[in-house]
């Protein structure tokens, strides 16, 4: 049985300020449909990935700013931190830990993402699944 996650709801206060923040991540806005008075519905994706954040008006009970660790896989750290700095998105320098290498941003509200560029010895970058060292 295959199970994909695809949608994650990302909890904001001002929509169109979200949205303007995530398209000037790179994130594509796929959907922006207000249903009603109560309910608007905004669905962007990051690039080259299958699952796709909500934001909105009536769509979660979330308290904005209440993410603290969306997570998403990068190719290379230096030069995605790069590109975002050239963006004018507020970034971590690079952060090495053992487990990857890392950027930290967060959303105007304050929900928090972690991009990860895997160890080379992670089965996902093609290694053995463990470090040999």
């Amino acid at each position: 049985m295959d199970m994909k996650l695809e949608l994650v709801m990302v909890p904001v206060t001002d929509v169109d300020r979200a949205k303007e923040f995530y398209e000037k991540v790179g994130f594509v806005a796929d959907h922006d449909q207000v249903v009603s008075d109560d309910v608007r519905f905004v669905q962007l994706t990051p690039p080259g990935s299958a699952c796709s954040i909500a934001i909105g008006k009536g769509l979660t009970k979330m308290e904005p700013g209440s993410l603290d660790n969306l997570q998403m896989v990068i190719a290379d750290a230096d030069a995605t931190h790069a590109d975002l700095v050239a963006r004018g998105i507020e970034v971590s320098d690079v952060d090495e830990l053992a487990w990857g290498r890392f950027v930290f941003f967060a959303d105007p509200d304050g929900n928090g993402w972690a991009l990860q560029q895997l160890p080379a010895w992670s089965k996902s970058a093609g290694g053995e699944g463990y470090d040999a060292s």
